[in-house]
């Protein structure tokens, strides 16, 4: 298939990736529009992990006031420079992360954020759950690590499914954006206020 400037245009706009990367991409998928997005994504996500350990020191406050003002949401969102925090994109990130804290009610960034004690509590609680319904002790050390799988799930932000695409985790969503900017983008702190 020819690899025409319309269907690189096309890729552009479709990924945010630069002309040469969709070209590129064209090219190794044999002209495949979608199969060449999937690749850029891939290759994107690979870059975001490398970024990982990058420093953010830039970055921004942004705010959220949900419905008829009684949710409201203030997040710091850190960056490597502030070309990418003065970018319209990384505002859009910082909306949607508002929106799924103002939803979703986290308690912590990460489940590395989670106190020792916090999880050794809910570990209890589980376990004692689980020999109340008569599972043995080599069973609910099985079934613990997953229980506690799905309790991160509902106290960390980035552990939490994204409430606008029910596929995705809210931190591949990060990772995305990660990708897209080409450097390492990071959760500093959120408050979450509410009425009542």
């Amino acid at each position: 298939m020819e690899i025409t400037t319309d269907l690189i245009k096309e890729l552009r706009e479709r990924t945010q990736a630069g002309m040469l990367d969709c070209k590129k991409a064209l090219i190794e998928n044999g002209g495949d529009l979608n199969k060449a997005m999937d690749y850029l994504r891939e290759k994107g996500l690979a870059k975001a992990a490398k970024r990982g350990d990058k420093e953010t020191k830039e970055g921004k406050v942004i705010s959220y006031i949900h419905g008829n003002g009684k949710i409201g949401v203030l997040l710091e969102l850190n960056c490597e420079t502030d070309f990418v925090a003065k970018n319209d994109d990384f505002e859009v990130l910082g909306k949607e992360l508002c929106l799924q804290i103002a939803a979703s009610n986290p308690s912590y960034i990460s489940k590395e954020d989670v106190p020792q004690d916090v999880i050794e509590k809910e570990s209890t609680i589980l376990k004692a759950q689980l020999e109340e319904q008569g599972k043995k002790p080599e069973q609910i050390e099985k079934i613990i690590p997953g229980k506690l799988g799905s309790f991160y799930s509902e106290v960390c932000l980035l552990e939490q499914v994204f409430i606008k695409e029910n596929k995705k985790l809210v931190r591949e969503m990060v990772q995305e954006f990660i990708a897209k900017f080409g450097e390492n983008i990071t959760i500093g702190r959120f408050t979450r206020y509410q009425i009542g």
